[in-house]
Protein backbone atom coordinates (compact mmCIF):
# COMPACT_ATOMS: atom_id res chain seq x y z
CA UNK A 1 0.00 0.00 0.00
CA UNK A 2 1.30 3.45 -0.94
CA UNK A 3 0.67 6.08 1.75
CA UNK A 4 1.79 9.66 1.11
CA UNK A 5 0.03 11.62 3.88
CA UNK A 6 -0.13 10.87 7.60
CA UNK A 7 -0.68 12.67 10.88
CA UNK A 8 1.84 11.96 13.59
CA UNK A 9 2.32 12.99 17.20
CA UNK A 10 5.75 13.18 18.79
CA UNK A 11 6.77 13.66 22.42
CA UNK A 12 10.30 14.37 23.56
CA UNK A 13 11.73 12.30 26.35
CA UNK A 14 11.07 13.57 29.88
CA UNK A 15 14.03 14.78 31.90
CA UNK A 16 15.03 12.77 34.94
CA UNK A 17 14.37 14.13 38.44
CA UNK A 18 17.16 15.61 40.48
CA UNK A 19 18.06 13.78 43.67
CA UNK A 20 17.74 15.14 47.20
CA UNK A 21 20.47 13.33 49.14
CA UNK A 22 23.03 13.97 51.89
CA UNK A 23 26.42 12.42 52.35
CA UNK A 24 26.43 9.86 55.15
CA UNK A 25 29.90 8.58 55.89
CA UNK A 26 31.78 7.61 59.04
CA UNK A 27 34.21 10.25 60.30
CA UNK A 28 32.76 12.83 57.86
CA UNK A 29 30.60 15.15 59.95
CA UNK A 30 28.24 17.46 58.14
CA UNK A 31 28.85 15.74 54.81
CA UNK A 32 26.46 18.08 53.07
CA UNK A 33 24.09 17.61 50.12
CA UNK A 34 25.28 15.31 47.35
CA UNK A 35 22.19 14.79 45.18
CA UNK A 36 23.02 14.42 41.47
CA UNK A 37 21.19 15.94 38.50
CA UNK A 38 18.68 14.06 36.40
CA UNK A 39 19.57 13.24 32.80
CA UNK A 40 18.09 15.20 29.92
CA UNK A 41 15.34 13.58 27.87
CA UNK A 42 16.09 12.37 24.36
CA UNK A 43 15.12 14.43 21.32
CA UNK A 44 12.94 13.06 18.51
CA UNK A 45 14.06 13.59 14.91
CA UNK A 46 12.63 13.00 11.45
CA UNK A 47 15.40 11.61 9.24
CA UNK A 48 15.16 11.31 5.44
CA UNK A 49 16.35 7.89 4.26
CA UNK A 50 16.49 6.35 0.81
CA UNK A 51 15.34 2.96 2.07
CA UNK A 52 11.79 4.21 2.76
CA UNK A 53 9.44 4.79 -0.17
CA UNK A 54 6.15 5.36 1.62
CA UNK A 55 4.75 6.64 4.92
CA UNK A 56 2.77 3.47 5.55
CA UNK A 57 4.78 2.49 8.65
CA UNK A 58 3.91 5.79 10.31
CA UNK A 59 0.21 5.23 9.69
CA UNK A 60 0.30 2.33 12.14
CA UNK A 61 2.76 3.98 14.53
CA UNK A 62 1.29 7.45 14.92
CA UNK A 63 2.75 8.40 18.32
CA UNK A 64 6.48 8.43 19.00
CA UNK A 65 8.09 9.13 22.37
CA UNK A 66 11.68 9.98 23.10
CA UNK A 67 13.66 8.07 25.73
CA UNK A 68 13.42 9.59 29.19
CA UNK A 69 16.50 10.64 31.13
CA UNK A 70 17.28 8.66 34.27
CA UNK A 71 17.00 10.20 37.72
CA UNK A 72 19.96 11.55 39.64
CA UNK A 73 21.33 9.65 42.62
CA UNK A 74 23.29 10.29 45.75
CA UNK A 75 27.07 10.74 45.84
CA UNK A 76 26.70 13.35 43.08
CA UNK A 77 25.82 10.72 40.50
CA UNK A 78 24.05 12.32 37.56
CA UNK A 79 21.39 10.55 35.53
CA UNK A 80 22.00 9.32 32.00
CA UNK A 81 20.74 11.39 29.09
CA UNK A 82 18.04 9.67 27.05
CA UNK A 83 19.06 8.47 23.59
CA UNK A 84 17.64 10.38 20.65
CA UNK A 85 14.86 8.77 18.62
CA UNK A 86 15.17 8.83 14.83
CA UNK A 87 11.98 8.40 12.79
CA UNK A 88 12.88 7.33 9.22
CA UNK A 89 10.84 9.00 6.48
CA UNK A 90 11.22 8.90 2.68
CA UNK A 91 13.32 11.52 0.93
CA UNK A 92 10.95 14.26 -0.22
CA UNK A 93 8.80 14.35 2.93
CA UNK A 94 7.27 17.71 3.78
CA UNK A 95 6.72 18.39 7.50
CA UNK A 96 3.75 20.63 8.34
CA UNK A 97 2.49 21.87 11.68
CA UNK A 98 -0.87 20.20 12.24
CA UNK A 99 -2.50 23.21 13.90
CA UNK A 100 -1.28 26.02 11.63
CA UNK A 101 -0.44 24.21 8.41
CA UNK A 102 2.94 25.96 8.38
CA UNK A 103 5.75 24.12 6.60
CA UNK A 104 8.38 23.38 9.24
CA UNK A 105 10.86 21.47 7.12
CA UNK A 106 11.35 19.97 3.67
CA UNK A 107 13.42 16.79 3.91
CA UNK A 108 14.56 16.80 0.31
CA UNK A 109 18.03 15.26 0.71
CA UNK A 110 19.14 11.88 2.10
CA UNK A 111 20.33 12.15 5.69
CA UNK A 112 18.59 15.48 6.31
CA UNK A 113 17.22 15.75 9.84
CA UNK A 114 14.56 17.80 11.59
CA UNK A 115 14.12 17.93 15.35
CA UNK A 116 10.43 17.28 15.79
CA UNK A 117 10.36 17.38 19.61
CA UNK A 118 12.97 18.43 22.12
CA UNK A 119 13.60 16.36 25.20
CA UNK A 120 13.01 17.88 28.63
CA UNK A 121 15.83 19.17 30.81
CA UNK A 122 16.94 17.08 33.72
CA UNK A 123 16.17 18.44 37.18
CA UNK A 124 18.99 19.74 39.35
CA UNK A 125 19.94 17.81 42.45
CA UNK A 126 20.02 19.49 45.85
CA UNK A 127 23.81 19.80 45.66
CA UNK A 128 23.23 22.53 43.06
CA UNK A 129 21.35 24.78 45.45
CA UNK A 130 23.91 25.22 48.20
CA UNK A 131 24.88 28.81 48.94
CA UNK A 132 26.14 30.93 51.81
CA UNK A 133 22.57 31.45 52.97
CA UNK A 134 21.22 27.98 52.12
CA UNK A 135 23.64 25.45 53.54
CA UNK A 136 21.29 22.49 53.67
CA UNK A 137 18.84 22.54 50.73
CA UNK A 138 16.23 19.87 51.23
CA UNK A 139 14.71 19.97 47.76
CA UNK A 140 15.58 19.09 44.17
CA UNK A 141 14.05 19.93 40.82
CA UNK A 142 11.74 17.63 38.94
CA UNK A 143 12.57 16.67 35.37
CA UNK A 144 11.03 18.83 32.67
CA UNK A 145 8.38 17.09 30.52
CA UNK A 146 9.35 16.56 26.90
CA UNK A 147 8.03 18.82 24.17
CA UNK A 148 4.86 17.64 22.43
CA UNK A 149 3.93 18.42 18.83
CA UNK A 150 1.55 17.25 16.11
CA UNK A 151 2.59 17.16 12.48
CA UNK A 152 1.20 16.25 9.09
CA UNK A 153 3.74 14.52 6.85
CA UNK A 154 3.28 14.79 3.09
CA UNK A 155 5.41 12.82 0.68
CA UNK A 156 6.39 14.46 -2.60
CA UNK A 157 8.51 12.18 -4.73
CA UNK A 158 11.92 13.52 -5.72
CA UNK A 159 11.97 13.27 -9.51
CA UNK A 160 13.30 15.43 -12.33
CA UNK A 161 10.75 14.40 -14.94
CA UNK A 162 7.01 14.09 -14.39
CA UNK A 163 4.82 12.03 -16.72
CA UNK A 164 1.26 13.30 -17.10
CA UNK A 165 -1.55 12.26 -19.38
CA UNK A 166 -5.07 10.93 -19.66
CA UNK A 167 -5.88 7.42 -18.41
CA UNK A 168 -4.49 4.77 -20.78
CA UNK A 169 -2.28 7.27 -22.61
CA UNK A 170 0.72 4.99 -22.09
CA UNK A 171 2.58 6.69 -19.24
CA UNK A 172 3.29 3.47 -17.39
CA UNK A 173 4.37 1.76 -20.60
CA UNK A 174 6.76 4.64 -21.31
CA UNK A 175 8.16 4.43 -17.76
CA UNK A 176 8.69 0.68 -18.03
CA UNK A 177 10.38 1.17 -21.43
CA UNK A 178 13.00 3.69 -20.26
CA UNK A 179 13.51 2.56 -16.64
CA UNK A 180 13.62 -0.64 -14.61
CA UNK A 181 10.32 0.23 -12.92
CA UNK A 182 7.54 -2.34 -13.24
CA UNK A 183 4.24 -0.42 -13.00
CA UNK A 184 1.00 -2.26 -13.60
CA UNK A 185 -0.05 -2.10 -17.25
CA UNK A 186 -3.50 -3.09 -18.53
CA UNK A 187 -6.06 -2.08 -21.17
CA UNK A 188 -8.48 -0.34 -18.82
CA UNK A 189 -8.51 3.20 -17.33
CA UNK A 190 -6.81 4.02 -14.02
CA UNK A 191 -4.52 1.01 -14.12
CA UNK A 192 -2.05 3.15 -12.19
CA UNK A 193 -3.49 3.95 -8.78
CA UNK A 194 -0.25 4.96 -7.04
CA UNK A 195 2.75 7.03 -8.18
CA UNK A 196 5.68 5.13 -9.66
CA UNK A 197 9.30 6.20 -9.64
CA UNK A 198 12.05 5.08 -11.99
CA UNK A 199 15.55 5.99 -13.15
CA UNK A 200 16.31 6.21 -16.87
CA UNK A 201 19.92 5.32 -17.70
CA UNK A 202 21.44 7.04 -20.74
CA UNK A 203 24.81 6.39 -22.29
CA UNK A 204 27.80 8.25 -20.89
CA UNK A 205 26.76 7.49 -17.28
CA UNK A 206 23.83 9.90 -17.51
CA UNK A 207 20.58 9.34 -15.65
CA UNK A 208 17.14 10.90 -15.17
CA UNK A 209 14.62 10.22 -12.44
CA UNK A 210 10.99 10.00 -13.55
CA UNK A 211 7.66 9.94 -11.73
CA UNK A 212 4.43 8.60 -13.18
CA UNK A 213 1.11 9.50 -11.56
CA UNK A 214 -2.43 8.18 -12.16
CA UNK A 215 -4.23 9.49 -15.22
CA UNK A 216 -5.71 12.98 -15.06
CA UNK A 217 -9.30 13.56 -16.13
CA UNK A 218 -11.26 16.77 -16.52
CA UNK A 219 -12.06 18.13 -13.06
CA UNK A 220 -9.02 16.53 -11.41
CA UNK A 221 -8.06 19.87 -9.84
CA UNK A 222 -11.43 19.78 -8.06
CA UNK A 223 -10.88 16.25 -6.79
CA UNK A 224 -12.25 14.05 -9.57
CA UNK A 225 -10.44 10.86 -10.42
CA UNK A 226 -7.16 9.81 -8.84
CA UNK A 227 -4.78 12.35 -10.29
CA UNK A 228 -5.68 15.10 -7.84
CA UNK A 229 -4.48 13.03 -4.89
CA UNK A 230 -1.06 12.53 -6.44
CA UNK A 231 -0.36 15.76 -8.31
CA UNK A 232 1.84 16.85 -5.41
CA UNK A 233 4.35 14.23 -6.52
CA UNK A 234 5.22 16.13 -9.69
CA UNK A 235 5.41 19.56 -8.07
CA UNK A 236 9.15 19.08 -7.52
CA UNK A 237 9.90 17.99 -11.09
CA UNK A 238 12.00 20.13 -13.41
CA UNK A 239 10.30 19.05 -16.65
CA UNK A 240 6.85 17.72 -17.52
CA UNK A 241 6.26 15.19 -20.30
CA UNK A 242 2.71 15.30 -21.67
CA UNK A 243 2.02 11.87 -23.11
CA UNK A 244 -0.90 12.13 -25.51
CA UNK A 245 -2.64 9.16 -27.07
CA UNK A 246 -2.27 9.71 -30.81
CA UNK A 247 -5.38 7.61 -31.31
CA UNK A 248 -7.44 10.33 -29.61
CA UNK A 249 -9.64 12.11 -32.14
CA UNK A 250 -8.84 15.49 -30.54
CA UNK A 251 -5.27 15.36 -29.17
CA UNK A 252 -5.04 19.14 -28.97
CA UNK A 253 -8.13 19.32 -26.75
CA UNK A 254 -6.63 16.65 -24.50
CA UNK A 255 -3.41 18.68 -24.21
CA UNK A 256 -5.29 21.86 -23.30
CA UNK A 257 -7.33 20.00 -20.70
CA UNK A 258 -4.20 18.59 -19.05
CA UNK A 259 -2.50 22.00 -18.97
CA UNK A 260 -5.63 23.61 -17.52
CA UNK A 261 -5.97 21.03 -14.75
CA UNK A 262 -2.32 21.39 -13.74
CA UNK A 263 -2.47 25.18 -13.60
CA UNK A 264 -5.70 25.07 -11.57
CA UNK A 265 -4.08 22.72 -9.08
CA UNK A 266 -0.96 24.81 -8.55
CA UNK A 267 0.50 27.91 -10.24
CA UNK A 268 3.97 26.30 -10.11
CA UNK A 269 3.07 24.32 -13.25
CA UNK A 270 2.37 27.40 -15.36
CA UNK A 271 6.03 28.08 -16.26
CA UNK A 272 7.31 24.52 -15.96
CA UNK A 273 9.22 23.35 -19.06
CA UNK A 274 7.30 20.70 -20.93
CA UNK A 275 7.72 18.22 -23.74
CA UNK A 276 4.88 16.71 -25.76
CA UNK A 277 5.04 13.07 -26.81
CA UNK A 278 2.41 11.58 -29.17
CA UNK A 279 2.23 7.92 -28.20
CA UNK A 280 1.04 4.74 -29.97
CA UNK A 281 2.41 5.49 -33.44
CA UNK A 282 2.81 1.74 -33.88
CA UNK A 283 -0.84 1.92 -35.02
CA UNK A 284 -1.02 3.27 -38.63
CA UNK A 285 -3.98 5.58 -38.01
CA UNK A 286 -2.32 7.01 -34.91
CA UNK A 287 0.97 7.54 -36.76
CA UNK A 288 -0.71 9.75 -39.34
CA UNK A 289 -2.46 11.81 -36.69
CA UNK A 290 0.77 12.16 -34.67
CA UNK A 291 2.74 13.39 -37.67
CA UNK A 292 0.03 15.93 -38.46
CA UNK A 293 -0.03 17.13 -34.85
CA UNK A 294 3.75 17.47 -34.67
CA UNK A 295 3.72 19.73 -37.74
CA UNK A 296 1.33 22.19 -36.07
CA UNK A 297 3.00 21.91 -32.65
CA UNK A 298 6.72 22.35 -33.01
CA UNK A 299 8.74 20.13 -30.73
CA UNK A 300 6.13 17.38 -30.35
CA UNK A 301 7.64 13.88 -30.58
CA UNK A 302 5.83 10.95 -32.20
CA UNK A 303 6.75 7.84 -30.19
CA UNK A 304 5.75 4.29 -29.50
CA UNK A 305 6.27 3.30 -25.90
CA UNK A 306 5.65 -0.35 -26.86
CA UNK A 307 8.27 -0.65 -29.63
CA UNK A 308 10.58 2.11 -28.42
CA UNK A 309 10.40 4.09 -31.67
CA UNK A 310 11.14 7.78 -31.09
CA UNK A 311 11.83 7.26 -27.37
CA UNK A 312 15.63 7.92 -27.53
CA UNK A 313 15.00 11.34 -29.07
CA UNK A 314 12.66 12.23 -26.19
CA UNK A 315 15.23 11.11 -23.62
CA UNK A 316 17.99 13.19 -25.24
CA UNK A 317 15.72 16.23 -25.29
CA UNK A 318 14.83 15.66 -21.64
CA UNK A 319 18.50 15.35 -20.72
CA UNK A 320 19.42 18.65 -22.41
CA UNK A 321 16.62 20.52 -20.61
CA UNK A 322 17.28 18.93 -17.21
CA UNK A 323 21.04 19.45 -17.46
CA UNK A 324 20.53 23.13 -18.30
CA UNK A 325 18.23 23.55 -15.28
CA UNK A 326 20.71 21.73 -13.06
CA UNK A 327 23.44 24.20 -14.01
CA UNK A 328 21.17 27.17 -13.37
CA UNK A 329 20.19 26.03 -9.90
CA UNK A 330 22.12 27.63 -7.09
CA UNK A 331 22.62 25.82 -3.83
CA UNK A 332 24.15 28.77 -2.06
CA UNK A 333 22.16 29.48 1.09
CA UNK A 334 21.18 33.05 1.71
CA UNK A 335 23.15 34.68 4.46
CA UNK A 336 21.00 35.90 7.30
CA UNK A 337 20.70 39.65 7.35
CA UNK A 338 21.94 41.26 10.49
CA UNK A 339 19.16 43.17 12.14
CA UNK A 340 18.92 45.33 15.18
CA UNK A 341 18.73 43.55 18.51
CA UNK A 342 15.32 43.74 20.07
CA UNK A 343 14.56 42.61 23.59
CA UNK A 344 11.88 39.97 23.89
CA UNK A 345 10.27 39.41 27.25
CA UNK A 346 10.58 35.83 28.59
CA UNK A 347 6.87 35.83 29.36
CA UNK A 348 3.57 37.48 28.49
CA UNK A 349 0.75 38.37 30.89
CA UNK A 350 -2.92 38.63 29.95
CA UNK A 351 -6.03 39.15 32.02
CA UNK A 352 -8.08 35.97 32.31
CA UNK A 353 -11.28 35.78 34.31
CA UNK A 354 -10.59 36.96 37.83
CA UNK A 355 -6.81 36.68 37.48
CA UNK A 356 -3.91 36.68 35.06
CA UNK A 357 -2.56 34.11 32.60
CA UNK A 358 1.24 33.98 32.31
CA UNK A 359 2.79 32.38 29.20
CA UNK A 360 6.43 31.95 28.32
CA UNK A 361 8.84 29.03 28.08
CA UNK A 362 11.11 30.03 31.00
CA UNK A 363 8.17 30.50 33.36
CA UNK A 364 6.39 27.34 32.27
CA UNK A 365 9.62 25.37 32.64
CA UNK A 366 10.24 26.70 36.16
CA UNK A 367 6.74 25.69 37.26
CA UNK A 368 6.88 22.26 35.59
CA UNK A 369 10.14 21.43 37.38
CA UNK A 370 8.91 22.42 40.85
CA UNK A 371 7.81 19.89 43.46
CA UNK A 372 4.85 21.70 45.02
CA UNK A 373 4.73 19.24 47.92
CA UNK A 374 8.06 20.59 49.13
CA UNK A 375 7.93 23.99 50.84
CA UNK A 376 11.57 24.76 50.08
CA UNK A 377 11.02 23.99 46.38
CA UNK A 378 8.04 26.37 46.28
CA UNK A 379 10.11 29.05 47.98
CA UNK A 380 12.82 28.55 45.38
CA UNK A 381 10.22 28.95 42.60
CA UNK A 382 9.07 32.26 44.09
CA UNK A 383 12.68 33.40 44.14
CA UNK A 384 13.11 32.52 40.46
CA UNK A 385 9.90 34.30 39.44
CA UNK A 386 10.97 37.35 41.44
CA UNK A 387 14.29 37.45 39.61
CA UNK A 388 12.41 37.32 36.30
CA UNK A 389 10.51 40.43 37.32
CA UNK A 390 7.15 38.69 37.21
CA UNK A 391 5.85 40.12 40.49
CA UNK A 392 6.75 43.69 39.53
CA UNK A 393 5.06 43.21 36.15
CA UNK A 394 1.88 41.96 37.83
CA UNK A 395 1.94 44.94 40.17
CA UNK A 396 2.19 47.34 37.23
CA UNK A 397 -0.81 45.65 35.64
CA UNK A 398 -2.89 46.25 38.75
CA UNK A 399 -2.90 42.79 40.27
CA UNK A 400 -4.53 42.69 43.68
CA UNK A 401 -3.69 40.44 46.64
CA UNK A 402 -5.46 37.10 46.45
CA UNK A 403 -5.99 37.15 42.68
CA UNK A 404 -5.23 33.97 40.78
CA UNK A 405 -2.13 33.63 38.61
CA UNK A 406 -2.38 30.84 36.03
CA UNK A 407 0.88 29.34 34.76
CA UNK A 408 0.31 26.24 32.65
CA UNK A 409 -1.95 23.92 34.65
CA UNK A 410 -0.96 25.50 37.98
CA UNK A 411 -2.98 28.15 39.78
CA UNK A 412 -1.04 30.37 42.19
CA UNK A 413 -2.21 33.14 44.50
CA UNK A 414 -0.73 36.60 44.06
CA UNK A 415 0.82 38.09 47.15
CA UNK A 416 2.57 41.47 46.82
CA UNK A 417 6.23 41.64 47.79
Amino acid sequence: MFVDRVRIRVTGGAGGNGCCSFRREKYVPRGGPDGGDGGHGGDVFFVAVTEASSLIKLRYHAHWKGEAGTHGQGSNRHGKTGAETAIPVPVGTLVRDFDTGEIRCDLAAPGQRFRAAQGGRGGKGNARFTSSTRRVPRFAELGEPGEEANYVLELKLIAEVGLVGLPNAGKSTFLSRVTAATPKIADYPFTTITPNLGVAELDGFRSLTMADIPGIIEGAAEGKGLGHDFLRHIERTKVLVFIIDAGDEAPEAALHMLESELEQYSPVFADRPRIIALNKIDIPESRARAEEFSQTHGGAYPISAVTGEGVPAVLERLWSVVERLRRNETNVSEEAEEGEYTYESPYTIEREGGGFRVEGKPVLRAVAMTDFENDEAVSHLQHKLRRMGLFKALKRLGAKPGESIYIGDIELEYRPE
